[in-house]
């Protein structure tokens, strides 16, 4: 998933490392975008015939864990002004981000295109019958983000289910911890500070989940701009919002993941009321260094 992974069990047996680290591979090989043997890009290369040659793409049928993914990432999701980030793959490599990130990290971004608006998820057809899922023609679908989120929770979930008291696995960010926690203030973690400001301090919870988003840690260069992998659905660019980072503490993984990304491409103001409608909490990093602290945070803090 291209990014660093860590897994903290109570009371686990002995094999939970390797049960985790066999969960996260297992998912891998279904949704990344970098493997032609993905059910992802199998997904997406079935979207991909033009309209005018197929009259329509073809069901792809997946396994329960894909469509469980999918069926999370597309239905209709509070986005304010009808931003909507799962089908934004095209708009990612046109950005430059058209190969695992390490890659382009040293190698440099990948040739330019021309932006375009990202087509949304209207016509992405989910039959629950066969666990099948149908692209329109010249979609395409980049789960990177909820992908690591939904994968935090269900590893979690996993090991708890083979034995441990309690988990939690953080999947570069994206956080989920299920079943015990330690005495006497539960898990407490650091939240992502990469502008080094000091006052994003740290966050506890029992059970829960903590995601951040931000446009800090995935950047390259490409003539003289910086640019990042979080995409305004609205223009096919990096989202430009004032914000440096948005985090959101919530229930579960997959969701805190979708509602911090959502809340960055849409800036401050917006974001504020998106996080809240969501009946989560969190807080924002802006472009100056100012922290943000939002209504229910206080409650996390150890």
């Amino acid at each position: 998933m291209g990014t660093d992974v860590t897994v903290l069990v109570l009371d686990g047996p002995s094999d939970a490392g390797a049960r985790a680290a066999d969960a996260i591979e297992r998912l891998e090989q279904l949704w990344s975008r970098f493997r032609p043997t993905s059910e992802l890009c199998a997904l997406n290369a079935a979207g991909s015939v033009p309209e005018w040659r197929s009259g329509s793409s073809s069901p792809v049928v997946v396994s329960a864990e894909t469509f469980a993914l999918v069926e999370r990432a597309v239905p209709p999701w509070p986005t304010p002004r009808g931003r909507d980030p799962p089908p934004r793959l095209p708009a990612v490599i046109a950005a430059g981000y058209d190969r695992d990130f390490d890659r382009v990290a040293s190698e440099g971004a990948g040739p330019s295109a021309d932006p375009a608006p990202a087509p949304g998820c209207a016509g992405i057809v989910l039959d629950a019958r066969v666990s099948a899922l149908t692209l329109p023609p010249g979609v395409a679908l980049d789960l990177g983000g909820i992908g690591k989120g939904y994968a935090a929770d269900l590893v979690a979930r996993e090991l708890v289910d083979h034995g441990a008291s309690g988990a939690l696995v953080n999947l570069g960010g994206d956080l989920r911890a299920i079943g015990a926690a330690p005495e006497p203030h539960g898990w407490v973690v650091a939240v992502d500070d990469q502008l080094e400001t000091g006052a994003t301090g740290m966050l506890a919870l029992s059970e829960g989940a903590i995601a951040t988003s931000t446009r800090l840690r995935r950047a390259w260069e490409r003539d003289g701009h910086v640019l990042h992998h979080l995409i305004d659905p609205r223009t096919g660019l990096p989202a430009a919002s004032g914000l440096a980072s948005v985090t959101v503490v919530d229930g579960e993984a997959w969701r805190a993941e979708v509602l911090a990304k959502a809340a960055f491409i849409a800036g401050s103001a917006d974001g504020r009321g998106l996080i809240a409608d969501g009946g989560a909490t969190g807080l924002l990093v802006y472009d100056d260094g100012r922290v943000e602290e939002l209504d229910g945070l206080a409650a996390f803090r150890p």
